[in-house]
């Protein structure tokens, strides 16, 4: 408890957000196991996350939003307002 204290602090410092931290280690290892099994059924290779509708929507998908974080023209109007220090 001591240890995540520390990271908990370290990441108030600096402006980061705990959430993501916490999704990463509950959904991680679920992930991992899809992608094992997935790539076990197709004989190991990542074609199988090409060649299927859903899982290649769900990659254009996220490319695009990966995509759309880069340049700010895509961003809405009100994307570019600062916050305020909370002090």
């Amino acid at each position: 408890m001591l240890i995540f204290g520390v990271i908990g602090y370290f990441m108030r410092k600096i402006s980061l957000e705990g959430a993501p931290l916490v999704l990463a280690f509950v959904i991680g290892p679920l992930l991992e196991n899809a992608l094992r099994l997935s790539l076990i059924k197709s004989n190991g290779s990542f074609s199988i996350f090409f060649t299927r509708p859903i899982s290649a929507t769900c990659l254009i998908m996220a490319l695009a939003l990966l995509l759309i974080s880069f340049f700010p023209w895509f961003r809405p109007p009100g994307a570019a307002l600062e916050k305020e220090d909370a002090v």
